[in-house]
């Protein structure tokens, strides 16, 4: 259903459409790295402890995960363009309430804002493609550069903050986003033009009320099991909640004659590879991320925009690979891409696991552009395989799917790394300090601070002429506490290479097992001037068969 076209001409809306969807995705992913290189200023400025600090990117994360599957079901109900302009609204009130925050629990409010920005703007962006570009091919090439303009935020963001850092306070990071989040959704008035599914979509209350407090429940459980233990009774009270609300959400969703997440999906290998791939690459890389920013700031003392030039490196990187890749997917198996772009991934992950306090930039450098190159081997052909894998109708619903598991994924990676290396890192900081020349109620003391506020604060205590040894200490037991995160990392994404493998290999037989016929019932045709849904319109491995039971 189209609503007042904006633009002249199929290529002017389809022109008008991809820039809206490109801004709208930059917007989303800009504070993911703006911030992570920022948190060694932030942990000084506002006296946070590791697990405080994780939870800064969890409270961006986390809203954006639980709500992306709604955000596209009212985007395919009420509008999408709507949303999309929402979401656009929220990143600016967020970024507002952050730049405005004297404490961390505020910074936490204003980063859960801009999670639901996020969780509005992901969805529908691709949405908002998949309706404009319905032919699967031509969409393969603008998700190519929708996941370009994911990358240029990630990359943009560690030089903004860094510029920023060397002149003002962290929190001016956040205001880039309010100028540009109000002038997209200005612009977007004009140039947009909104669609919504072509058949009758409700919004799904049980499934957003179970799938929520899910996600909430499990990454609250392990970032507070990590900081503390995971026998205390609340954490083991919350990850009840989140088993016992997953397996609501999952009655629910079956149950549902408008599931916001249909679990008959699953039925697609390829939908469900890349889910997986998702979820696992997302957890082992944004927690990596968060790992990358506290080495460079904690044990090579750099400054904000030093680590910011590291950091492009991967971003950068898997931007000059990735719009090759994206052009290679017509010649080459999807599949076979993620599998050895996960490989690279894994293999550059190994590599950093020599990191030490005096690792020279060049010695950095190589391993995360290698860490780039795998990462633009899989996002573009991960992303299209996902749209491309169910009927077109379906696509803004594997969209929002694929979405919410890569952002579980990503709230899970700071909970998951900075719970490991905070027990690695605790349990041998005591032997450091003796190696380092501290005894007795010196080193208990030290050891006490640590505990309480973690590693950063010992930074803070007045030890007089053993500073010095005791950073030393400092930086010796992160960098234990790294190399176990690592190697977790990269056997994660070894664990996404087998997914991959199996899942995305190339069947003698293409089709996926059809909707039953109480779910084709519900499936619409094609919208007019749309190729129908068949194999014809899917590419090898597709699920576009799905449709085919209803004919």
């Amino acid at each position: 259903m189209n609503v007042a076209p904006s633009a002249s001409g199929p290529t002017g809306r389809r022109a008008a459409t991809l820039a809206m969807a490109c801004l709208g995705v930059f917007v989303a992913y800009l504070p993911v790295t703006t911030v992570s290189v920022s948190l060694p200023a932030i942990q000084e400025a506002l006296g946070a402890s590791t697990s405080q600090l994780a939870w800064v990117q969890s409270a961006f994360v986390l809203p954006m995960a639980a709500f992306i599957l709604t955000a596209g079901v009212f985007g395919d109900v009420h509008g999408r363009k709507k949303v999309f302009q929402a979401g656009l609204l929220l990143s600016a009130a967020g970024a507002a309430v952050a730049l405005s925050a004297q404490s961390i629990q505020v910074l936490w409010a204003g980063q859960a804002l801009a999670g639901l920005g996020a969780a509005a703007l992901l969805p529908t962006t691709l949405a908002l493609i998949s309706h404009a570009v319905p032919d699967h091919r031509e969409r393969g090439k603008f998700i190519g550069l929708w996941a370009t303009s994911l990358l240029t935020a990630l990359a943009v963001g560690p030089l903004t903050a860094g510029v920023i850092l060397e002149h003002a306070a962290w929190r001016w990071i956040y205001l880039l986003v309010i100028p540009v989040s109000l002038l997209a959704a200005a612009f977007a008035v004009r140039l947009l033009t909104d669609s919504r599914a072509p058949h009758g979509r409700r919004l799904d209350w049980p499934g957003q009320l179970t799938a929520a407090p899910a996600i909430t429940a499990l990454v609250y459980g392990v970032i507070e099991g990590g900081a503390g233990s995971f026998t205390d009774v609340k954490v083991l009270v919350a990850l009840l909640i989140a088993v016992v609300c997953s397996a609501a959400f999952i009655v629910a969703e079956r149950r549902s004659d408008s599931p916001m997440l249909d679990l008959r999906l699953f039925r697609s290998p390829a939908f469900t590879a890349t889910t997986l791939v998702a979820l696992i690459t997302f957890m082992a890389l944004i927690g990596f991320f968060f790992l990358l920013s506290l080495y460079f700031g904690m044990v090579q003392q750099l400054d904000t925009l030093q680590a910011g030039w590291r950091l492009l490196m991967v971003t950068a990187t898997a931007i000059v690979v990735g719009g090759p890749v994206g052009r290679l997917m017509h010649r080459i198996s999807p599949g076979n891409l993620i599998t050895v772009g996960l490989l690279v991934v894994t293999g550059s992950l190994v590599s950093l696991t020599t990191l030490d306090a005096d690792t020279s930039f060049l010695s950095v450098i190589w391993r995360l552009m290698l860490l780039g190159a795998g990462m633009g081997g899989v996002l573009t052909p991960m992303t299209a395989t996902a749209v491309a894998s169910v009927p077109y109708q379906l696509a803004g619903m594997a969209a929002a799917g694929n979405n919410a598991f890569r952002q579980v994924g990503a709230a899970l990676g700071p909970a998951v790394m900075g719970a490991l290396l905070t027990s690695r890192a605790l349990h041998t900081f005591p032997g450091h300090l003796a190696d380092a020349g501290f005894e007795g109620e010196a080193r208990q003391n030290i050891v006490e601070r640590a505990q309480a506020g973690g590693l950063g604060a010992v930074a803070g205590m007045d030890l007089g002429a053993g500073t010095g040894q005791a950073l030393g200490a400092v930086g010796d037991a992160f960098l234990d506490g790294l190399r176990l995160c690592l190697i977790v990392a990269a056997t994660l994404t070894l664990l996404a290479v087998v997914v991959a493998a199996i899942l995305l290999r190339r069947p003698r037989n293409t089709a996926v097992p059809a909707i039953p016929a109480k779910a084709a019932a519900t499936t619409p045709p094609p919208v007019p001037g749309t190729p129908a849904t068949g194999a014809d319109t899917a590419g090898p491995g597709s699920g576009h068969a799905l449709a085919r039971h209803r004919a």
